[in-house]
């Protein structure tokens, strides 16, 4: 993201390739290096687990990715990122939006609700039948393909949104760039990444060198759901400084904590008042 070479990066600990729970010393598997990037906040793995085809991580059925509730398309869907997205820039007749990572096609419903001409992409087979068939996706607007496959003309949309996509990229600053070259100028590009700044990973970490060892929460790169990324809003920064694009807006997402309920009243307001939930939300706009 930010054009630092391996030798500004800390290894952080290891992580392994599975659930670690309380006791990963506990657990047999494969672990790999985490380090961070000490320019940008970068978080990823070293060596970086790569699969020999995208399917491999992705080619699941939907209900086996997400729970059943996820299939209900509510009225309000996406409805907080279009209101922001009015504020940065007025939705008008005839634009056109672009959704990366698709999935079953509820962001492309919603954004065609909106008033948006709506395309989208998707890498997995699975996924992308699913879209047709039970969503009722229109087949000439969802390509089954990743990003790095897809094609789409020289600044053709007006907006283009990522949703929980980045973080699965292995060159997720090229994947950034790609999208640019379709957007016109002045548009707008919403990302939603895990942040390199959530509490609860700094918290479990301090407990596992607390025992004495160096596993460490970030990351999942050789299991589900396959992050192999976690991003600072300085990894963007420094990114558009290279790339063209300036951020319009960001803000944090406290999310879900995975913690015991009684600690969600304490935990809580903290990462909302310090900035350190899961979620990094980033608006980037073309300049």
């Amino acid at each position: 993201m930010c054009g630092a070479t391996s030798s500004s990066h800390s290894v952080l600990g290891r992580r392994l390739n599975k659930s670690q729970g309380k006791a990963p010393w506990k657990k047999k598997g494969i672990a790999v290096s985490v380090v961070k990037c000490n320019q940008c906040g970068l978080i990823s793995s070293d060596p970086m687990a790569i699969p020999e085809s995208i399917q491999d991580h992705y080619g699941v059925a939907p209900d086996a990715y997400w729970k059943e509730e996820y299939f209900a398309l509510k009225e309000d869907y996406f409805s907080l990122e279009i209101n922001r997205l009015n504020q940065l820039r007025s939705i008008a007749p005839g634009m056109k939006a672009l959704d990366i990572g698709a999935g079953v096609g509820k962001c492309m419903i919603a954004l065609e609700r909106a008033g948006f001409e709506t395309y989208g992409c998707e890498p997995s087979s699975t996924f992308h039948r699913f879209a047709l068939e039970k969503m009722k996706i229109d087949p000439s607007r969802l390509l089954c393909a990743s990003l790095e496959e897809a094609e789409y003309p020289t600044e053709s949309f007006d907006f283009i949104t990522f949703g929980v996509v980045l973080e699965h990229l292995y060159r997720p600053g090229a994947g950034i760039e790609k999208a640019l070259r379709w957007l016109r100028p002045g548009g707008l590009i919403h990302i939603e990444v895990p942040s390199s700044r959530w509490l609860i990973h700094r918290l479990v970490n301090a407990y596992y060198r607390m025992r004495g060892t160096d596993y460490v929460a970030n990351l999942s790169p050789m299991h589900q759901p396959f992050h192999l990324y976690e991003f600072s809003l300085e990894s963007f920064q420094a990114h558009g400084r290279k790339a063209g694009y300036e951020v319009a807006f960001h803000e944090q997402y406290v999310c879900d904590t995975y913690m015991p309920h009684w600690m969600d009243r304490i935990l809580r307001p903290i990462m909302r008042s310090t900035n350190t939930g899961m979620q990094l939300c980033v608006w980037l706009r073309k300049r």
